[in-house]
């Protein structure tokens, strides 16, 4: 479809987020010109400038000003590809999103093969890197760790987390929230709204231009995140149950502890002034009134956050009347 006489509203959003990536953007608009040019519906591609230190930005609005079918997005500052990614699906327009990196390593091509798999009715398609073109040590081992973890955690099993090529119905990204590093989790978060999550083998191609924005150093923040992901998952809306439970047992042994020792004070006449035990049982209890103490707190935030703004605990797929 020519390009100027494409419709306005688009179907079809390809959200890219860019940091420092001069060299690639050229030969990215042309690669998604080449991939997406016979694609059955009107498309749109969202590139998010994230900061960048180089002549990104001045290659974005190149092709923006070149392609009514690119919008450059600039941010003010390097807020994180999370972030990008967030900016990109506010102020996308299709009704289906895809996400991928602007380093080529994704490939374009197989852009339409996610949108096929959406067809069959999926709410989420996550690509699977499965030839990864990565160092092993240092890219694929630790990928290969955090995916195991991820989908033992989340109960949501995807062979490649960390692929950033992947589908979304509109809708299922309405109810997701990004923070941190989010983004990796969206499949996760989006099987609590019910979403059907499924994945295919996309293309991997080694990076041309530039130098990889990732390392180990993510690794500590990824399982941080995911630390945050469980608990979203299972305990958002019943917060006293995990705090509760880890402070009425926490409790109840410092209570047995300190019964024992006054029975052996009590029948028995041994000093217990000095025994470590006192001092356990009082901790123990101490601490199991905390954690009961913070569930009740968390519970009252619970239900500022979702009263407040009248979000509802559940998410419904669609009503049928007759």
């Amino acid at each position: 479809m020519d390009a100027q006489n494409q419709p306005d509203q688009p179907q079809v959003s390809i959200v890219i987020p860019v940091y420092n990536e001069e060299e690639t953007i050229p030969h990215l608009h042309d690669a998604l010109a080449t991939a997406l040019a016979d694609l059955d519906r009107p498309w749109e591609v969202v590139l998010v400038n994230d900061g960048s230190k180089d002549r990104s930005a001045e290659k974005l609005d190149e092709v923006a000003q070149k392609d009514p079918r690119f919008v450059a997005i600039h941010l003010r500052r390097n807020f994180g590809q999370t972030a990008a990614m967030s900016a990109g699906f506010d102020h996308a327009r299709g009704e289906i999103i895809v996400a991928m990196d602007a380093d080529l390593q994704n490939d374009p091509a197989d852009v339409p093969k996610l949108l096929a798999k959406m067809d069959e009715g999926y709410d989420v398609v996550s690509g699977w890197r499965k030839d990864r073109k990565d160092k092993w040590l240092t890219r694929i081992f630790p990928s290969q760790v955090a995916n195991w973890l991820i989908s033992r955690v989340t109960g949501v099993y995807l062979h490649d987390y960390g692929c950033s090529l992947k589908s979304y119905r509109r809708e299922i990204l309405d109810d997701v929230q990004l923070y941190g590093e989010m983004h990796r989790f969206i499949p996760a978060l989006a099987r609590w709204a019910g979403a059907s999550i499924t994945e295919v083998v996309v293309t991997h191609h080694p990076r041309q231009f530039g130098s990889s924005k990732y390392g180990l150093s993510r690794t500590l923040r990824v399982f941080l995140d995911l630390l945050t992901v469980k608990f979203l998952l299972s305990y958002v809306t019943r917060p006293i149950q995990v705090f509760g439970k880890w402070g009425l047992l926490s409790g109840a042994v410092g209570f047995l502890l300190a019964l024992w020792l006054t029975i052996d004070k009590l029948a028995f006449g041994h000093d217990i002034g000095n025994r470590p035990a006192l001092l356990l049982a009082v901790l123990l209890i101490v601490v199991g009134f905390q954690f009961v103490t913070m569930g009740l707190l968390a519970e009252l935030q619970a239900r500022t956050y979702y009263e407040a703004q009248g979000k509802p605990i559940y998410a419904i797929r669609r009503i049928t009347r007759g």
